[in-house]
């Protein structure tokens, strides 16, 4: 079972849980999460490709999923480093302060809020993310091309490049490729055909559409519609081929 709700004190966050069998393999989506599990503080960094559902064991999930970019600056390293891992909370804070966070976590009846409040403390002693992330994610959102947001943020390719990697864990090409994937997905769940999907997405054509597909969630777009398509799937991270 899955459950998904946005965080009233996290700006741009979800809170999500699950449990049960773990499902498919998480998809990239260009978030970042903060994971409680079995009494673990966890975080799961920003996605390239699938990634098997039980490589965190448990049984019981909650998690907040950060806005594209905002993850980095209230845990205090730049994305890249976290890319395609999970690693425990205490790898990135002292040992002493996750302890005491883990502490107060187990209080809390709803995990989820437990999270959300340790977020929003942190974000309170942290500084705020790069303006630019929010501007770069809109744009490649919106189909606009690398080329056209870095013109539009004031900044040569190599130094979008670089803000990028520190934001999101890779670069804008890459961020727009994931950004795209999880559109299509998002329009494959609706039961829309794939040609439609191709089109209302952004890629160049079907076969495009497939390639895609294949590349960054080790599937096909039909064996993924097949499987998704009748069930409410979450979004995000937490979306399963």
């Amino acid at each position: 079972m899955y459950e998904e709700r946005p965080s009233p004190l996290v700006p741009g966050a979800i809170v999500w849980r699950r449990s049960g069998a773990p499902g498919g393999p998480v998809l990239p989506d260009g978030c970042m999460d903060l994971l409680w599990v079995g009494g673990r503080l966890l975080v799961a960094g920003p996605d390239t490709g699938p990634h098997p559902a039980a490589e965190v064991p448990g049984g019981v999930f909650t998690g907040l999923r950060f806005a594209p970019g905002t993850a980095p600056a209230l845990l205090g390293v730049p994305a890249y480093e976290l890319r395609d891992r999970r690693v425990e909370l205490d790898d990135l804070w002292p040992g002493p302060e996750v302890r005491g966070l883990a502490e107060r976590m187990g209080a809390y009846e709803d995990p989820g809020a437990g999270l959300e409040r340790l977020a929003r403390s942190r974000a309170a002693r942290s500084a705020p993310p790069d303006p630019l992330a929010a501007r770069v994610a809109a744009g490649l959102r919106a189909g606009e091309s690398v080329a056209a947001v870095a013109a539009a943020v004031g900044l040569g390719a190599r130094q979008l490049h670089r803000r990028s990697l520190d934001a999101f864990g890779y670069g804008p090409r890459t961020l727009g490729r994931v950004l795209r994937l999880q559109r299509a997905l998002e329009l494959a769940r609706q039961g829309m055909p794939q040609a439609e999907v191709a089109y209302r997405a952004g890629y160049a054509d079907q076969a495009h559409l497939g390639r895609e597909v294949r590349a960054l969630a080790g599937t096909t777009p039909g064996a993924y519609a097949a499987a998704n398509s009748e069930t409410p799937q979450p979004s995000g991270s937490r979306t399963t081929a």
